[in-house]
């Protein structure tokens, strides 16, 4: 090997310099490191368990931090049905998260209503909060969730993530 290689590596040309776009950067930390607050409402939540176990393993895409305070997680997992006595929790435990946020709705219940069609149940979760993917199914499998979260990676990897930055910042 030569002295200006070192294991495919051209250290006197590259000097050690890797260039990309803040925006690429940004997001790809927030893309892969994912903080999901669980919000298991019904029989979708045992599915939603059932990803933190070791035959689906959530933590191969980093996500495997559940975290159960709102202050300390980014995305939401609204799994199950939301009734209207539920709604003002769910809505509040939203507004305590930290921005930038995202919510998955998983199972036809958290999305629309499911078979429910009663003066009680909320019929979609998009009716209080805002929702970035949505999983059809119900029971929804624990690859639905899995897919929903990879489909949730690639949404934030294509956010403009320092114009949202720099327009909250008092200098701009």
């Amino acid at each position: 090997m030569s002295d200006t290689t070192e294991k495919g590596f051209d250290v006197k040309g590259e000097q050690g310099f890797i260039y990309s776009r803040l925006d690429d950067i940004i997001n790809w930390v927030r893309a892969n490191s994912i903080w999901p607050q669980p919000m298991g409402l019904a029989c979708c939540a045992i599915e939603l368990m059932a990803v933190g176990g070791s035959r689906f393993d959530i933590g191969r895409f980093g996500m495997e931090v559940m975290r159960f305070s709102p202050r300390q997680s980014d995305c939401m997992i609204v799994s199950g049905t939301v009734t209207y006595k539920m709604a003002g929790a769910v809505k509040r435990i939203y507004d305590q998260m930290a921005a930038p946020k995202w919510v998955i709705a998983m199972g036809a219940c958290a999305s629309s209503g499911g078979m429910f069609r009663s003066y009680s149940t909320l019929q979609g979760v998009d009716k209080i909060i805002p929702v970035d993917v949505y999983v059809a199914g119900c029971p929804t499998r624990p690859e639905a969730l899995l897919d929903a979260l990879v489909r949730l990676q690639g949404k934030i990897r294509t956010e403009h993530s320092t114009k949202e930055l720099f327009s909250r910042s008092r200098y701009c």
